[in-house]
Protein backbone atom coordinates (compact mmCIF):
# COMPACT_ATOMS: atom_id res chain seq x y z
CA UNK A 1 0.00 0.00 0.00
CA UNK A 2 1.30 3.46 -0.90
CA UNK A 3 2.20 5.96 1.77
CA UNK A 4 -0.88 7.67 3.09
CA UNK A 5 -1.19 11.44 3.08
CA UNK A 6 -1.59 13.33 6.36
CA UNK A 7 -5.22 13.95 5.42
CA UNK A 8 -5.87 10.25 4.90
CA UNK A 9 -4.26 9.47 8.25
CA UNK A 10 -6.38 12.06 10.07
CA UNK A 11 -9.57 10.94 8.32
CA UNK A 12 -8.85 7.36 9.35
CA UNK A 13 -8.26 8.52 12.92
CA UNK A 14 -11.59 10.35 12.86
CA UNK A 15 -13.29 6.96 12.55
CA UNK A 16 -11.73 5.63 15.74
CA UNK A 17 -13.68 4.93 18.90
CA UNK A 18 -13.87 7.63 21.57
CA UNK A 19 -11.55 7.45 24.55
CA UNK A 20 -11.51 8.82 28.10
CA UNK A 21 -9.33 11.65 26.80
CA UNK A 22 -12.04 12.56 24.29
CA UNK A 23 -14.49 12.74 27.19
CA UNK A 24 -12.12 15.02 29.08
CA UNK A 25 -11.65 17.30 26.06
CA UNK A 26 -15.38 17.56 25.49
CA UNK A 27 -15.99 18.29 29.19
CA UNK A 28 -13.27 20.95 29.15
CA UNK A 29 -14.82 22.59 26.09
CA UNK A 30 -18.22 22.55 27.83
CA UNK A 31 -16.74 24.09 30.96
CA UNK A 32 -15.01 26.87 29.02
CA UNK A 33 -18.26 27.83 27.33
CA UNK A 34 -20.19 27.69 30.61
CA UNK A 35 -22.24 24.69 29.58
CA UNK A 36 -23.21 22.55 32.54
CA UNK A 37 -21.27 19.30 32.68
CA UNK A 38 -23.82 16.55 32.25
CA UNK A 39 -22.72 12.92 32.11
CA UNK A 40 -25.70 11.79 30.00
CA UNK A 41 -25.13 14.57 27.46
CA UNK A 42 -21.40 13.80 27.26
CA UNK A 43 -22.09 10.08 26.81
CA UNK A 44 -24.61 10.76 24.04
CA UNK A 45 -22.29 13.12 22.17
CA UNK A 46 -19.41 10.64 22.47
CA UNK A 47 -21.59 7.73 21.35
CA UNK A 48 -21.01 5.68 24.49
CA UNK A 49 -23.33 4.68 27.32
CA UNK A 50 -23.30 6.30 30.74
CA UNK A 51 -21.79 3.25 32.43
CA UNK A 52 -18.80 3.42 30.11
CA UNK A 53 -18.40 7.13 30.70
CA UNK A 54 -18.63 6.72 34.48
CA UNK A 55 -15.99 4.00 34.27
CA UNK A 56 -13.76 6.38 32.28
CA UNK A 57 -14.15 9.61 34.26
CA UNK A 58 -15.82 8.78 37.54
CA UNK A 59 -18.62 11.00 38.76
CA UNK A 60 -19.56 14.41 37.41
CA UNK A 61 -17.72 15.95 40.36
CA UNK A 62 -14.55 13.96 39.68
CA UNK A 63 -14.59 15.00 36.03
CA UNK A 64 -15.20 18.62 36.97
CA UNK A 65 -12.21 18.56 39.36
CA UNK A 66 -9.94 17.18 36.62
CA UNK A 67 -11.10 19.79 34.13
CA UNK A 68 -10.63 22.64 36.60
CA UNK A 69 -7.23 21.33 37.70
CA UNK A 70 -5.95 21.11 34.12
CA UNK A 71 -7.11 24.66 33.36
CA UNK A 72 -5.80 25.97 36.68
CA UNK A 73 -2.37 24.43 36.20
CA UNK A 74 -2.17 25.81 32.67
CA UNK A 75 -3.07 29.31 33.91
CA UNK A 76 -0.72 29.20 36.90
CA UNK A 77 2.19 27.97 34.79
CA UNK A 78 1.62 30.70 32.20
CA UNK A 79 1.34 33.45 34.83
CA UNK A 80 4.44 32.19 36.66
CA UNK A 81 6.41 32.35 33.41
CA UNK A 82 5.29 35.99 33.00
CA UNK A 83 6.45 36.78 36.54
CA UNK A 84 9.74 34.89 36.38
CA UNK A 85 12.04 37.90 36.00
CA UNK A 86 9.99 40.22 38.17
CA UNK A 87 11.82 41.50 41.28
CA UNK A 88 10.42 40.91 44.75
CA UNK A 89 7.85 38.35 45.90
CA UNK A 90 5.99 36.78 42.99
CA UNK A 91 3.54 34.48 44.74
CA UNK A 92 1.09 37.22 45.84
CA UNK A 93 0.84 38.50 42.27
CA UNK A 94 0.57 34.93 40.93
CA UNK A 95 -2.38 34.23 43.21
CA UNK A 96 -4.09 37.51 42.30
CA UNK A 97 -3.65 36.94 38.59
CA UNK A 98 -4.96 33.40 38.92
CA UNK A 99 -8.08 34.52 40.78
CA UNK A 100 -8.69 37.27 38.22
CA UNK A 101 -8.32 34.70 35.44
CA UNK A 102 -10.90 32.44 37.11
CA UNK A 103 -13.46 35.22 37.34
CA UNK A 104 -12.53 36.61 33.92
CA UNK A 105 -13.06 33.40 31.98
CA UNK A 106 -16.77 33.28 31.01
CA UNK A 107 -17.26 29.55 31.55
CA UNK A 108 -15.47 29.49 34.89
CA UNK A 109 -17.36 32.60 35.96
CA UNK A 110 -20.66 30.90 35.16
CA UNK A 111 -19.73 27.99 37.43
CA UNK A 112 -18.52 30.31 40.17
CA UNK A 113 -21.71 32.37 40.00
CA UNK A 114 -24.22 29.53 39.66
CA UNK A 115 -22.51 26.65 41.45
CA UNK A 116 -20.28 28.48 43.93
CA UNK A 117 -21.03 26.19 46.86
CA UNK A 118 -20.30 23.09 44.78
CA UNK A 119 -17.10 24.60 43.41
CA UNK A 120 -16.01 25.63 46.90
CA UNK A 121 -16.64 22.12 48.22
CA UNK A 122 -14.90 20.38 45.32
CA UNK A 123 -11.89 22.66 45.22
CA UNK A 124 -11.22 23.24 48.92
CA UNK A 125 -11.71 19.79 50.47
CA UNK A 126 -8.64 17.57 50.41
CA UNK A 127 -10.75 14.51 49.59
CA UNK A 128 -11.57 15.75 46.07
CA UNK A 129 -7.92 15.95 45.03
CA UNK A 130 -7.77 19.52 43.72
CA UNK A 131 -6.61 21.26 46.89
CA UNK A 132 -3.59 19.00 47.58
CA UNK A 133 -2.33 19.56 44.04
CA UNK A 134 -2.74 23.32 44.36
CA UNK A 135 -0.98 23.35 47.74
CA UNK A 136 1.91 21.40 46.19
CA UNK A 137 2.15 23.84 43.28
CA UNK A 138 2.09 26.86 45.61
CA UNK A 139 4.69 25.19 47.81
CA UNK A 140 7.01 24.91 44.80
CA UNK A 141 6.51 28.59 43.91
CA UNK A 142 7.02 29.71 47.50
CA UNK A 143 10.18 27.58 47.73
CA UNK A 144 11.46 29.31 44.60
CA UNK A 145 10.71 32.77 46.03
CA UNK A 146 12.41 31.80 49.31
CA UNK A 147 15.46 30.31 47.57
CA UNK A 148 15.94 33.51 45.55
CA UNK A 149 15.56 35.76 48.62
CA UNK A 150 12.24 37.23 47.50
CA UNK A 151 10.40 35.93 50.57
CA UNK A 152 11.56 35.21 54.12
CA UNK A 153 9.32 33.34 56.53
CA UNK A 154 9.82 31.54 59.85
CA UNK A 155 6.99 29.15 58.93
CA UNK A 156 7.65 25.67 57.56
CA UNK A 157 7.06 25.63 53.82
CA UNK A 158 4.08 23.26 54.03
CA UNK A 159 2.28 25.56 56.49
CA UNK A 160 3.11 28.61 54.41
CA UNK A 161 1.69 27.02 51.25
CA UNK A 162 -1.46 25.90 53.05
CA UNK A 163 -2.01 29.33 54.61
CA UNK A 164 -1.39 31.06 51.27
CA UNK A 165 -4.05 28.94 49.62
CA UNK A 166 -6.55 29.41 52.44
CA UNK A 167 -6.16 33.19 52.25
CA UNK A 168 -6.70 33.06 48.50
CA UNK A 169 -9.77 30.86 48.92
CA UNK A 170 -11.30 33.17 51.51
CA UNK A 171 -11.30 36.03 49.00
CA UNK A 172 -12.25 33.83 46.04
CA UNK A 173 -15.30 32.23 47.67
CA UNK A 174 -16.66 35.37 49.34
CA UNK A 175 -19.96 35.04 47.44
CA UNK A 176 -20.66 31.83 49.36
CA UNK A 177 -18.91 32.69 52.62
CA UNK A 178 -20.16 36.26 53.19
CA UNK A 179 -22.45 37.06 50.26
CA UNK A 180 -20.01 39.72 49.05
CA UNK A 181 -18.32 39.76 45.63
CA UNK A 182 -15.04 37.90 45.16
CA UNK A 183 -11.97 40.08 45.75
CA UNK A 184 -8.82 38.86 43.95
CA UNK A 185 -7.10 42.19 44.66
CA UNK A 186 -7.77 41.77 48.38
CA UNK A 187 -6.05 38.38 48.28
CA UNK A 188 -3.07 39.95 46.53
CA UNK A 189 -2.81 42.77 49.09
CA UNK A 190 -3.00 40.46 52.11
CA UNK A 191 -0.50 38.01 50.66
CA UNK A 192 1.85 40.83 49.66
CA UNK A 193 1.78 42.06 53.27
CA UNK A 194 2.56 38.58 54.61
CA UNK A 195 4.99 37.28 52.00
CA UNK A 196 7.84 39.75 52.18
CA UNK A 197 11.64 39.65 51.76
Amino acid sequence: MADRTPLQIQLAAADRRPTPLDAFRLARADFLTGRRLDIQSLATRLGVNRVTLYRWVGTREQLLVEVVWALSKQTLDAEWARLESRPGPRVPELVGRFLHACWGQPGARRYLEHENELMMRLLTLTSHGFQPRLVTLLREKLADDIATGRIASPLPLDELAYATLRIAESFHYRPTITGEPADPDGATRVLAALLRP
